[in-house]
């Protein structure tokens, strides 16, 4: 099995020490400490600050930036830089993030790793351009059409956008993936002290590039792990990079054959290292009788919550997930047995709450702490979802 090859940071793309850092800054920072020293995006609130941000730093540090017509071309042009030798990745919000899905299709059919920063607004459509939402979370996963497999991480924090930053390239390298780094808007304008260690304390998984010569690379061609390796294109190596179904050398093969021995290793890859990938945090479980589960910055809100019900009497533990997907199935299941109810709350009508209640089976009661978005919940919100769900234990 190919081993994950670490190295540090680049020196001159890294600041180190103490900063006062929104969360779209921190983003852009990680981004460079993880190497990504290509950017293609196209304005759009609440993310402009991280391309921004990205363009002023691109040339103190050899790295570029181009403001693309749209976010098509945007979502294209990362992907051709990745097969330039790059690491990339664009950044949008809502909107744009729909009119990527076609491209997020073609860079996991090629194999092409790479990040999608998405900082989340209220929708439908334009929506609130400037005001806070968690309802892209199933877009994330779902949103391009076939059979796939990506992963999706939600930072809570301005720390998490520059550490979990590191975390998205890293993980997108190890498995030939895009990688979906899912901020809100809350997250994204706020800001505290982010603390960037030296470059030397930073470790970067570097590209596994083929140590093979010429004719006998194969671009699809799996290792023990069903990732390939990659070459950078005009180094020797023939290849050929098409969205459509292919074999090892890249060149389309159009029969159900090659259809499921190419998807089902794209889907692999993913699943049977899901335990490697998923980061959840978990506090206070033993004998919950109530856990909130939340994600980006409803964990925040949800933790007054929890306090409040506390004061109460009421026996709450909580799960933040910091990895969406792939989702902790497993982990749900075994609560399922060992837990009272879950609520789950995030800035929509339900979305990752309809996981949760998949994978509890009908074990235990699990209820919905809903918000449309624009502001966050209250405490006072979630509480009383916690206060229902004890009941509906207890009866």
């Amino acid at each position: 099995m190919s081993e994950p090859r670490f190295a540090p940071a680049d020196p001159k793309g890294v600041l180190t020490g103490t900063y006062f850092l929104d969360g779209d800054h921190a983003c852009c920072e990680g981004a460079l400490a993880a190497g990504c020293r290509f950017v293609a995006g196209y304005p759009i609130t609440p993310s402009t600050e991280v391309v921004e941000r990205f363009s002023a730093r691109a040339p103190r540090v050899g790295a570029m930036f181009i403001q693309m017509e749209d976010e098509l071309a945007s979502s294209i042009a990362i992907q051709g830089a990745v097969w330039g030798g790059a690491k990339a990745m664009t950044v949008t919000s809502g909107p744009g993030f729909s009119l990527m899905m076609e491209h997020i299709g073609l860079a996991v059919m090629t194999e092409t790793p790479c990040v999608f920063v998405n900082v989340q607004r209220g929708g439908p459509s334009t929506g609130l351009p400037t005001l806070t939402g968690q309802a892209d979370v199933m877009q994330a996963r779902w949103g391009s059409h076939g059979d796939y497999e990506i992963i999706a991480i939600s930072p809570d924090s301005p720390q998490e956008c520059f550490d979990l930053m590191l975390d998205a390239f890293n993980l997108s390298e190890r498995y030939r993936v895009p990688v979906m780094f899912m901020m809100d808007e809350c997250v994204g304008h706020m800001t505290e002290k982010v603390v960037i260690p030296p470059a030397s304390e930073i470790m970067v998984e570097e590209r596994h590039w083929t140590d093979k010569p010429g004719l006998d690379y194969l671009p699809f061609q799996a290792n023990a792990n069903l990732v390939p390796d990659m070459t950078r294109a005009g180094e020797g190596h023939r290849f050929h990079v098409t969205g459509l179904t292919h074999d090892e050398k890249g060149y389309p093969v159009i029969n159900a054959e090659a259809q499921e021995k190419l998807v089902r290793r794209l889907i692999d890859k993913i699943r049977l290292n899901a335990e490697d990938i998923i980061h959840i945090e978990e506090r206070d479980l033993a004998g919950a009788e109530v856990v909130v589960l939340s994600y980006g910055i409803t964990s925040r809100v949800a933790e007054r919550a929890i306090a409040m019900a506390r004061e109460q009497g009421v026996q709450v533990g909580a799960i933040r997930l910091v990895t969406l997907w792939p989702f902790p199935e497993r982990r749900i299941r075994e609560l399922a047995g060992q837990v009272g109810s879950f609520v789950v709350a995030e800035i929509n009508y339900g979305q990752m709450f309809y996981e949760v209640e998949r994978c509890a089976a009908g074990k235990v009661p699990v209820l919905l702490a809903p918000h449309g978005g624009g502001t966050v919940h209250s405490p006072e919100q979630i509480l009383e979802k916690i206060m229902e769900a004890r009941a509906c234990r207890q009866s």
